[in-house]
């Protein structure tokens, strides 16, 4: 039998080698040059999807719109779609810096140890995570109050004003309340030091509902780091992008967001990048089809 030599490259695979050494390329980088790639039309189709997803979420970075694509039932590796946003210069806006001032911690109510600290939820309504921020109009500020769930990070309850007062902060705890209504003694409700979630009249209510009241140590933020989180998303993906005529328009718009937008659509990479309310409808499904097979196994 007679050997037959390859044709191309010498046999010597450190031939390739020291070539690719000498040209600055990887070695991986030569074979997959000759290997097979996308077809063009494949990734003008993939264009048009990934323009369409991002002009419609105009602040989703590649991972989020390949894990969209991936939900729509496509087959998409993340650094392809980094490659052709790039290529297409889709870019996610940035937000602006932060310049207004809404926690005011110097003040004489008693405040109350952090009870968050190493507590990982493992449901809905175990611990909420309040704050507030500022929200920039045409001409002056007003002030956003919201509450979300740590465990799904959905907003369950928010208040717009032109205020810093405790009513704002009781709004937003209120609107909460009636929409989980959770039972005595089964919520920690963890915020910062500020005034408004301070003061006897926010206390109350939180005694009132016997709902353990948390606050922060002093100058970390990272104990409230997802309401914070909530605040940065709000920032750069809806307040930073518009101009708002007065507290009215604010208060549409914003409220729009959270309820469509942020809560129902936005994809959570801390939830497995899946929206707070389809995570929340799966855990509770979840729940009920574990609970239905336990009372099945009971009866046997």
């Amino acid at each position: 039998m007679i050997a037959v030599e390859p044709q191309g490259f010498p046999k010597d695979d450190a031939n390739v080698e020291r070539l690719c050494r000498l040209g600055e390329v990887s070695r991986a980088g030569y074979y997959r040059h000759f290997g097979p790639h996308p077809p063009k039309r494949d990734d003008a189709d993939l264009r048009d999807l990934i323009q369409t997803i991002a002009l419609d979420n105009r602040y989703y970075g590649y991972r989020r719109i390949a894990r969209e694509l991936r939900r729509q039932g496509l087959i998409v590796n993340e650094k392809r779609v980094r490659r052709l946003m790039r290529e297409d210069n889709l870019l996610s806006q940035r937000a602006r810096p932060f310049v207004a001032t809404t926690t005011m911690s110097r003040h004489d109510f008693p405040v109350v140890a952090n009870l968050t600290r190493d507590l990982v939820p493992t449901g809905v309504d175990q611990i909420w995570a309040a704050d507030i921020t500022y929200v920039r109009l045409s001409e002056g500020f007003v002030y956003l109050a919201a509450v979300l769930d740590a465990f799904s990070r959905k907003v369950v309850g928010w208040a717009v004003a032109d205020h810093l007062e405790a009513s704002l902060a009781i709004e937003a705890l209120d609107m909460a309340l009636a929409a989980r209504n959770p039972p005595p003694d089964s919520l920690i409700h963890h915020s910062d030091r500020g005034v408004q979630y301070a003061c006897n009249a926010y206390q109350k209510r939180l005694e009132t509902r016997t709902i353990a009241a948390s606050m922060s140590r002093v100058g970390n933020p990272y104990d409230n780091a997802k309401a914070e989180s909530f605040m940065k998303t709000l920032k750069a993906e809806e307040v930073d992008a518009k101009t708002y005529l007065d507290l009215d328009d604010a208060r549409r718009q914003i409220g729009a967001f959270i309820e469509t937008v942020y809560n129902a659509k936005r994809l959570h990479s801390a939830l497995g990048y899946k929206p707070p309310v389809e995570f929340e409808a799966e855990f509770r499904r979840d729940n009920r089809n574990h609970s239905n097979k336990d009372n099945a196994l009971s009866l046997n």
